[in-house]
């Protein structure tokens, strides 16, 4: 449950992390604290555990990057979060909704149930 747990975490930063750097330029500490909710200490907690997992680089007081470990992680877990979004929608599940409940599936799918999920919702865009 514990490792779960922190996998979890680590998809929630890195692909926040990748986020933040796509609109900013760079990941602060602080934006994460304020995006994700939490205290600050949480976030340096946190980070110097994906540090030490390799999947981000970071300098004290400076900005966090994603290291190419971190990249792949990223994009996994965005592409992940996509298909469920869109399988969700082509039920007719409303967009707040859809996103909001593809936080928790897109951590607990299996690829095989992605895979479905991908293939029928590119039926029903086909039907549309």
């Amino acid at each position: 449950m514990r490792q779960a747990h922190e996998s979890e975490m680590a998809e929630d930063y890195v692909e926040l992390i990748a986020e933040l750097i796509e609109l900013q330029g760079e990941a602060r500490p602080v934006d994460i604290a304020e995006r994700l909710g939490v205290k600050p200490p949480t976030v340096t907690k946190n980070i110097s555990r994906l540090k030490d997992a390799g999947l981000v680089s970071r300098e004290r007081y400076r900005a966090i990057f994603l290291t190419p470990a971190g990249q792949k992680l990223a994009e996994a877990c965005r592409r992940r979060h996509r298909i469920v979004v869109a399988f969700l929608l082509s039920l007719g599940i409303d967009e707040d909704t859809a996103e909001r409940d593809a936080e928790g599936i897109e951590h607990h799918v299996s690829e095989n149930t992605l895979e479905a999920f991908e293939r029928a919702t590119s039926r029903f865009e086909k039907k549309c």
